[in-house]
């Protein structure tokens, strides 16, 4: 069993979900697009090998596969790259999955879930780093997002999503991502974590950048700033009620996100705040560019060249807290 603290790999906890989920549930199949290695979803393939299915390096008839199963009454999990899925295949997913709704139901019952997601993908470069699906997906009607911050929410996350209706995106690191959370934490659709309290500042984080904003937190302790953390790993539908209560405790919120700060979590964010209790909001993530080619040892300074850090978190947390209201 993992630790708090360990580096773990998502792919292997999503694939290793898959084995478990499929053993119980003979409705569940797997889709893959020539990426079922890299993902860790094979292994379904050779248990079960009249469930798994290899499309090829075609996204789009991967997402339309995926649609003819659930019609059929299938839990079909479609997975490939981010890049690729939504990259290559939003008029599939928008129209095929997420329009359709039979029998008064909202989408159809279709689970996309996805790695390589944000610029740590590092060596694949600029065009292969997906900096734009948080805005795509939640953009959608129907669609839910989450981002999980480790193996320990990719593993429960799969489980609840294979036992709840409707479209899902899940996006996951390629990277090894240290493992934050204990095996006995809940996990619910629509609600965030709150992982410390604080009185100063709100830091709302998804996927990889929760670990940062902890440590952000942590190093800001020393200073006598207290900081209160969120893993928002439900991106959509986003617990609202949550952020407007955090925000009413600390008077201000940074965000972090493995992604283009426009559209994605930062606004979701941002919209909820404006709306229900506006406060000095900061967003740190992409700022309006493409990513770069890094080596696997130089990802930390890819990350650190486009502020994502925890350093970067706990520099912004002072500069949000100036502007709040005296």
């Amino acid at each position: 069993m993992s630790a708090p603290g360990q580096l773990a790999d998502m792919r292997t906890a999503y694939g290793k979900a898959l084995l478990d989920i499929g053993q119980e549930n003979p409705n569940i199949v797997v889709l893959g697009a020539d990426t079922s290695d890299s993902l860790k979803t094979a292994d379904f393939g050779k248990k079960f090998p009249n469930r798994f299915f290899n499309v090829g390096i075609a996204e789009a008839n991967l997402v339309s596969v995926a649609a003819g199963l659930a019609m059929s009454g299938k839990t079909p999990f479609a997975s490939t790259y981010a890049i690729f899925l939504p990259g290559r295949c939003v008029d599939q997913i928008r129209n095929a999955i997420a329009y359709p709704s039979p029998a008064d139901k909202k989408g159809l019952n279709v689970k996309l879930v996805v790695s390589h997601g944000g610029i740590s993908v590092g060596a694949d470069g600029g065009s292969h780093q997906q900096i734009e699906d948080i805005a795509i997906m939640r953009a959608i009607p129907n669609m839910s997002v989450l981002i999980p911050a480790d193996t320990v929410a990719v593993t429960k996350l799969t489980w609840i999503i294979s036992q709840k209706y409707g479209p899902f995106y899940m996006r996951m690191t390629r990277s090894l991502s240290p493992i934050i959370h204990a095996e006995s934490q809940e996990f619910e659709i629509g609600k965030g974590i709150a992982m410390r309290e604080g009185a100063d500042c709100t830091i709302a984080a998804c996927g990889l950048t929760v670990k940062m904003a902890l440590d952000a937190a942590d190093s800001l302790r020393y200073e006598g700033i207290s900081c209160s953390v969120i893993d928002m790993f439900c991106v959509k539908p986003i617990d609202a009620a949550l952020l407007e209560k955090s925000a009413r405790q600390t008077g201000c919120v940074v965000t972090c996100e493995e992604h283009n700060v426009m559209g994605g979590f930062g606004s979701a964010v941002s919209e909820v705040l404006s709306e229900n209790y506006p406060v000095p909001v900061k967003k740190i993530g992409v700022q309006d560019k493409f990513g770069e080619s890094a080596r696997d040892s130089e990802i930390s300074q890819l990350l650190e060249k486009h502020g994502i850090t925890s350093l970067n978190i706990a520099k912004t947390v002072k500069e949000v807290i100036g502007k709040k209201k005296r």
